[in-house]
């Protein structure tokens, strides 16, 4: 297996680094390039051009090791983000966070509901539940990709300006909200975890990030304070990445994603500009290079779009991601409007939070294991998921979103800038 891997591993960058420079080439995010390399690679076009060599190639085997590695780069990678997190922004911008947060996931989940019906009278597996099969589908349509949305803010350097903070804090939000209507849902069809440790849960959330912000911050703050003149030794970077990995098993123990604590980690990483842009520097080319490539590739040899060959089902498809991309973007972009912002950044926000990508994949997998959806309508919102993580770059290109246009630009030097990243 270990030499599977190192011979799956090349591939996979080269594949993915062709493919991201092409989607660039097309004024698309990186991201998406990444995710139609995985495609590339998967049962939708490589397994169907020899199927043979694609399973020997890729054997089901080597998925486990793909997903360790993506897990350690989808950690350092929200590690990064959170370090550069503008918590003054987040306090000016509470309104539009907590409000936007809260109607770009009942909106779209609304909607889901209404749509929930139909879908399932044509598409759901035998014997599923109505309450199921919505709460499902509400959560499919209503969840931000976190981690996809980070790393588009990222290649745009808007990922510390005001609209930059106020979107990745909502993001996080959805995806506390979502992780626990999805316990709830689990619990409901009966698949383990009862709702009983649902209120154990959310109190052991609230504490633990009243604990980081309240305890943990301040005393990042004073080691700041005691080490100013000082660079970023080794042994420090070490115990605050040691740290992202804790606070990562932390949040995973409390039935949480682990990506929310390695992203609270950074939030707490001390602000000082020398320090954010060592730790970028010895971190960003690792995570960059080899890790984020094989998290997206990872995506889209989990895709398949072979199974959608009826016009029927590409008419509903086409419904799906309307309403997907209806009740996301209306619903943050009125959100941000009613708490007084100007109508280009908040249509803004509502493209940023209709980013879905790999979240949204975790979820709908989730739903096919349990056999709430039929593997056709997990292919219908799979593409749902890529084209609205698709429509992202477009959207803000025509909103004219830039990293000096949208609040003040993040912190540190231009040195995050390198061009072999952000090209």
């Amino acid at each position: 297996m270990t030499m599977s891997l190192l011979f799956q591993i090349p591939v996979v960058i080269l594949v993915t680094l062709a493919c991201g420079s092409l989607a660039r080439r097309l004024g698309q995010s990186r991201v998406i390039g990444e995710i139609v390399g995985g495609i590339l690679l998967g049962p939708s076009v490589f397994g169907r051009i020899d199927p043979a060599a694609a399973a020997a190639f890729f054997p089901q085997s080597s998925m486990a090791s793909f997903e360790t590695l993506s897990t350690v780069g989808l950690i350092l990678f929200l590690f990064l983000v959170g370090t550069e997190a503008n918590v003054e922004h987040l306090y000016h911008q509470r309104g539009t966070a907590a409000l936007s947060s809260a109607m770009s996931i009942l909106l779209p989940f609304s909607i889901g509901a209404l749509l929930a019906h139909p879908l399932r009278t044509r598409f759901a597996a035998q014997g599923i539940g109505s309450a199921p099969f919505v709460l499902f589908l509400g959560i499919a349509m209503s969840i931000t990709a976190f981690p996809v949305l980070a790393r588009i803010l990222e290649e745009r350097g808007i990922q510390g300006t005001r609209l930059g903070t106020t979107a990745i804090m909502c993001a996080a939000v959805d995806d506390v909200v979502a992780w626990i209507l999805l316990a709830v849902t689990v619990a409901l069809v009966g698949a383990g975890g009862g709702s009983s440790s649902l209120p154990v849960r959310l109190i052991g959330l609230a504490f633990y990030v009243g604990l980081m912000i309240g305890v943990v911050r301040p005393i990042a703050a004073r080691l700041l304070r005691m080490r100013q003149r000082q660079d970023l030794s080794i042994e420090l970077l070490g115990v605050m990445v040691a740290f992202a990995f804790v606070s990562a098993a932390a949040t995973d123990a409390l039935g949480v994603h682990p990506l929310f604590g390695a992203f609270l980690a950074g939030v707490c990483f001390p602000r000082a500009s020398s320090w954010q842009e060592t730790i970028r520097a010895r971190l960003e080319m690792l995570v960059y290079v080899l890790l984020l490539p094989l998290f997206f590739a990872l995506t889209g040899m989990r895709t398949r779009l072979d199974l959608l060959n009826r016009p029927s089902m590409w008419l509903w498809t086409v419904i799906v991601i309307l309403a997907a991309t209806l009740g996301k973007v209306g619903g943050a972009t009125a959100a941000a409007r009613w708490t007084g912002q100007p109508w280009r950044e908040s249509l803004a926000l509502g493209v940023l939070l209709n980013t879905r990508g790999l979240v949204e994949l975790i979820v709908l997998n989730i739903g096919y294991n349990l056999g709430i959806f039929s593997p056709t309508l997990f292919t219908m919102l799979v593409v749902m998921a890529l084209v609205t993580t698709m429509c992202t770059t477009p959207g803000l290109n025509l909103l004219g979103v830039q990293n000096d246009s949208m609040g003040k630009p993040r912190t540190g030097s231009e040195l995050a800038e390198g061009p072999a990243l952000r090209s």
